[in-house]
């Protein structure tokens, strides 16, 4: 299963997401609307790889207690958001009051595989309307908006 997933995160090269060149820039970012939008996009483009697999994946865990102990530690993906929402909440920008495993929660719902295919697949959005439309939900959810001021 693990020789797998690196294709998921973009290439075959055996690399993991957290150290992937678009997720560090995002952490560089200097705002948490930035930051937001970057790893928004680096979602989006792993979620059109793995997205439609998903449904797969769970089913043959399901049915495979060797393959489901390959999550015992929980979803990979909460690990990558939540490092992203810790980076982000410190940021100028972030919405006071909002905390990492808040924010992490928030990534992990909206930038999920399952809420992108409903849009992607079900409702027949591109994924780049997805990912405006993540983007600004979550700046929403996340970021400090003039009105918030």
């Amino acid at each position: 299963m693990h020789d797998g997933l690196p294709a998921i995160a973009g290439d075959a090269e055996p690399v993991a997401t957290m150290d992937r060149p678009w997720f560090p820039e995002a952490l560089a970012a200097p705002v948490a609307e930035a930051q937001l939008r970057l790893h928004v996009r680096g979602t989006r483009e792993i979620l059109g790889r793995v997205a439609p697999i998903v449904e797969m994946l769970r089913a043959a865990a399901a049915a495979d207690p060797a393959l489901a102990g390959q999550w015992d530690d929980g979803d990979p993906r909460f690990t990558v958001h939540l490092e992203a929402a810790r980076a982000l909440v410190a940021k100028p920008g972030a919405r006071a009051g909002v905390t990492a495993e808040h924010a992490a929660d928030v990534l992990f719902g909206v930038l999920s595989p399952e809420l992108y295919q409903v849009f992607v697949r079900d409702r027949g959005w591109s994924a780049e309307q997805w990912e405006k439309w993540a983007g600004d939900t979550l700046a929403a959810q996340l970021c400090r908006r003039e009105i918030d001021s």
